[in-house]
């Protein structure tokens, strides 16, 4: 029995009435086409077709027709429905001609993930994804009144999210998912849920996978969550930080070298520095919105210069403590509100540049950059991360490397969106400038 076989097979005895085959847009919002049991065989053989000038930055009405290609290995039945029972599986985005769309996210990761296992290493990746809940209001609109009033690894009674963090960490198990931790962030309100490293499509589907059971759990709490990652002043910010290894293909973390002071390889070293040097390029792809760069200023915990270290959490890169099978390198930029398969095909290919070019990291810093003043920073050659959405893209654009991952389609189509975004911020009117200036002019 082929793997198409069984799939009919198990959706048959698991009685799926309905498929949601589920795609991600550029912009990293997830989309579905739903489709009965009777259609399955349809869509495994790729016949399912949708319009792709109604998804943003997917294609022009004149060249609309798409199609989607079922990856088998995500088909999960989804625990929250029981009558009908529903299921999902996430796809690939194809031309008509049976090439792949090059404006499909996965399609891009997939492209990076290829180029490493051609150089003979895995990636491995493992996120660390907060997010806030709030209350919604008597017509079920979101509101920023928190829960709570809980902090770090805060327990109940005062952390009154508990309960649906816990519901939200058995739904995810019963999809397949090993948490690896679940907690209080250190704002009221704030929560993160940890699950183990993945190769990095598979990190990335789960990652949008995450997103969507975390919304519907909070929801039946009678909560709202989003990913947003700064929806109030004076708090920290949500964060997504990438935990990330190459493995070779024997198994053995290419990072790790017992004879380096740190117990770095030297194929670690140059990841990281491909990584330091693109990252002023990849910042308007893993911190895609206006509001990503609120949660990107000094005092809240989020990194704002572009400098390494393996003893504090202050810079952009952090090397954990862990040796052996666990070295990594922690990106600390990145927040949820970043399509992940376009993130981690942005960063991974600014490491694997490094690696394939040699280049050498700068010196770590083991003080606390956010103490340090501009005359040190200077003197040290620590830069900054651009300051807005706008620098962002700007940075994006003159960048090679970063476009060569996304490809030239989603380059386009993600600028143009950017660029959109930050001229509407602009000519706004906000609160902020009412409570500045209507009185005093």
């Amino acid at each position: 029995m082929n793997h198409k076989e069984a799939l009919l097979k198990k959706a048959k005895e698991l009685e799926v009435e309905f498929i949601h085959l589920q795609f991600t847009d550029i912009l990293g919002v997830m989309k579905n086409v739903s489709i009965t049991i009777e259609q399955l065989e349809k869509a495994l053989d790729n016949e399912i077709m949708f319009d792709g000038s109604s998804i943003d930055g997917f294609v022009r009405i004149e060249e609309s027709d798409m199609y989607l290609a079922p990856d088998l290995s995500t088909f999960i039945v989804l625990p929250w429905t029981d009558s009908p029972r529903e299921a999902r599986l996430i796809c690939n985005v194809y031309k008509t001609d049976g090439t792949p769309f090059h404006g499909c996210p996965r399609n891009a990761l997939k492209k990076v993930v290829k180029e490493a296992l051609d150089m003979g290493y895995t990636i491995n990746i493992g996120p660390e994804c907060e997010f806030f809940l709030f209350h919604t209001d008597e017509k079920g609109e979101p509101s920023l009144q928190t829960h709570d009033n809980a902090g770090y690894f805060d327990l109940a009674p005062v952390d009154l999210g508990g309960n649906a963090r816990k519901d939200m960490t058995m739904t995810l198990k019963q999809m397949g998912f090993e948490i690896e931790a679940s907690h209080h962030e250190v704002a009221p309100g704030q929560h993160e849920i940890d699950f183990k490293y993945a190769d990095a499509l598979v990190t990335a589907d789960r990652i949008m996978t995450f997103k969507m059971v975390v919304r519907i759990i909070a929801q039946r709490h009678g909560l709202h969550a989003t990913f947003m990652p700064k929806p109030k002043f004076g708090i920290n910010g949500s964060g997504m930080h990438i935990n990330m290894s190459l493995e070779t293909m024997d198994g053995k973390n290419a990072f790790y070298d017992d004879k380096d002071k740190l117990k770095l390889s030297k194929v670690a070293y140059h990841f990281l520095a491909g990584v330091l040097k693109q990252a002023k390029g990849f910042a308007a792809v893993t911190n895609p919105t206006v509001n990503s760069y609120k949660r990107l200023i000094p005092g809240y915990e989020a990194p704002v210069l572009i400098a390494w270290s393996a003893s504090n959490r202050s810079p952009l890169v952090r090397i954990p403590a862990k040796r052996g099978n666990s070295t990594r390198i922690e990106l600390r930029n990145p927040d949820p509100s970043a399509n992940p398969y376009l993130a981690l095909a942005a960063v991974l290919k600014s490491g694997i540049d490094g690696i394939k070019n040699e280049i050498d990291p700068p010196k770590p810093v083991d003080s606390n950059v956010y103490d340090m003043d501009e005359l040190e920073m200077k003197e040290k050659g620590i830069e900054g991360l651009p300051a807005n959405l706008y620098e962002a893209v700007k940075m994006l654009s003159t960048n090679e490397v970063v476009k060569e991952a996304l490809g030239q389609h989603i380059f386009k189509k993600l600028t143009g969106a950017a660029l959109y975004e930050w001229n509407e911020y602009s000519k706004d009117v906000s609160q902020w400038e009412i409570n500045r200036y209507l009185r005093k002019y």
